[in-house]
């Protein structure tokens, strides 16, 4: 018995006419394959713009002057908390059309491992028979791996795109080094479901975004540190591949949104392996270690300023902790899950080490990626306070880079 060809769907008429799945293929890979990596991001770009099509109006003049105003302003606040000096040599305003193509390069360092692996199970799929027809053809294949792939990474940015608030919003700068962003469109929607003034809500969101900005600036092995837990996770995620042929039958080449519809359900799941739960609590670790922090420093910088600092900080805190529904389609369609889930014990932690150290012993614990603070830290706040004071950086390898097994202590 024959197994049932996964490309039927995909590119239509006879799935046992060779010459005709090629000439499809040919059509389909014409201008793909932007950067030559596992992803399509000429696609994966063109559908997350497809998403927020509609309601996404450029920002004006005023709105840049605002959003430089509050980033000004937030910088003065937070020089009163913490000697990290501001980390902003551009502040802008964008509009989710803008967020997409600032952030599409940090998000291929992110993606690109899960699309390797989504790629790899596209190819796969192929029914042997057919392998053995497409001969040196098949590598075209892996490159329809990759179209499927950059709509389904399209879609999850996309919907991402519809919320986010600034360039660091995730947790991890997204867009240019020293850019602070800010989305006046989705500052507005978020201080109107809030029922808070506009100015105060655009304050606070400048607040987190310079704190952030501070924060991997003058961290340098910070952004690598995530990237690496990111990536580890990313490499132990298992492809359903008997989902990806599901899906791969439902499309409808004629109907660019049945991709996007075919891929709704997700792929992803995590493999339950040693390797992949120390990674992925590695990253939960170090999101809930930067959000904690930023979520200490602001509150610390607007406490006694902004009348609405403490309902904002609430609100915050839940919907980074809790992850809004855009995150969790994220999740769900791209295999990462970006949420500090453990925000409110990383952000007692930062307290009691204020406590203990004030604020120079807190930021020292930044110092080097062997003084951060583990997921068993986060359970005993005070007493990861206690022990690690005094802090004595001098016996420690260079800071900038993440020690590696041979020079690890």
């Amino acid at each position: 018995m024959s197994q049932p060809d996964p490309f039927g769907g995909l590119f239509g008429g006879d799935p046992g006419d060779l010459a005709g799945v090629l000439r499809r293929v040919a059509d389909l890979l014409q201008g793909a394959g932007e950067g030559g990596g596992p992803v399509d991001w000429s696609l994966a770009t063109n559908v997350a713009r497809q998403a927020i099509a509609g309601d996404d109006p450029s920002p004006g003049p005023a709105e840049q002057a605002a959003t430089e105003a509050a980033l000004r302003l937030a910088d003065l606040w937070l020089d009163a908390v913490t000697a990290m000096p501001s980390g902003i040599t551009h502040a802008e305003a964008w509009s989710r059309a803008q967020w997409v193509e600032s952030t599409k390069d940090t998000w291929r360092t992110l993606t690109d491992p899960v699309a390797s692996r989504m790629v790899e199970a596209f190819s796969a799929s192929v029914p042997e028979e057919a392998q053995a027809g497409l001969g040196p053809m098949l590598g075209m294949l892996q490159q329809v791996g990759g179209l499927v792939f950059g709509a389904q990474v399209g879609q999850g940015i996309g919907a991402l795109a519809g919320e986010v608030l600034s360039a660091s919003d995730i947790g991890i700068p997204l867009g240019p080094t020293a850019t602070a962003a800010l989305l006046p469109t989705s500052i507005q929607a978020w201080a109107s479901g809030l029922g808070l003034p506009l100015d105060e809500v655009r304050l606070h969101v400048a607040l987190r975004e310079a704190a952030h900005q501070r924060l991997f600036t003058h961290v340098p092995w910070l952004r690598a540190h995530l990237h690496g837990a990111v990536q580890a996770y990313a490499r132990g995620i298992h492809v359903d591949r008997e989902a990806l042929e599901q899906a791969v039958q439902q499309v409808d080449m004629s109907n660019p949104e049945s991709l996007q519809e075919a891929l709704a359900g997700g792929l992803f799941a995590p493999q339950d392996t040693p390797e992949q739960t120390a990674a992925l609590a590695r990253l939960e670790t170090g999101l809930a270690l930067v959000e904690g922090w930023v979520d200490h420093v602001v509150a610390a910088a607007a406490a006694d300023r902004l009348p609405s600092a403490g309902a904002q900080r609430e609100a915050q805190r839940r919907r980074r902790a809790a992850g809004g529904p855009a995150e969790q389609a994220f999740a769900t369609l791209v295999g990462l899950e970006l949420r500090p889930r453990r925000l409110r014990e990383a952000a007692e932690l930062w307290g009691e080490l204020t406590r203990v150290g004030g604020s120079d012993g807190r930021d020292a614990t930044w110092g080097h990626p062997d003084l951060l603070p583990d997921a068993a830290d986060l359970d005993d706040p005070a007493g990861y306070a206690e022990r690690s004071a005094p802090l004595d950086l001098s016996s420690l390898d260079d800071a900038g880079e993440p020690p590696t097994e041979n020079n690890a202590p």
